[in-house]
């Protein structure tokens, strides 16, 4: 079913970073379905971290889905002075 669509996921989700479920789905082009398969067996295995998420618009929910980015991935340090380097 999904599930052998991890490779592909994985992939996705290191070039791209963090994203929806809808959106990785797309960019992959399989079903929202087979990605959330293939998402929750990921999560299981401990490869990306998940949560669900639910959008605003005009205080009336726009966009419900999983938000997923690889398990473990810290994010790059803003450039700029760092707190506490003043001398």
């Amino acid at each position: 079913m999904g599930a052998r669509h991890t490779a592909e996921i994985l992939e996705y989700l290191k070039e791209q970073g963090q994203k929806l479920d809808s959106e990785i789905a797309a960019a992959i082009g399989i079903s929202l379905r087979e990605a959330r398969v293939s998402l929750a067996s990921l999560s299981a295995q401990g490869e990306i971290s998940s949560c669900f998420v639910t959008r605003f618009d005009d205080g009336k929910p726009s966009v419900q889905g999983m938000l997923c980015r690889i398990a473990a991935s810290i994010p790059p340090r803003a450039p700029g002075r760092t707190p506490g380097a003043r001398q």
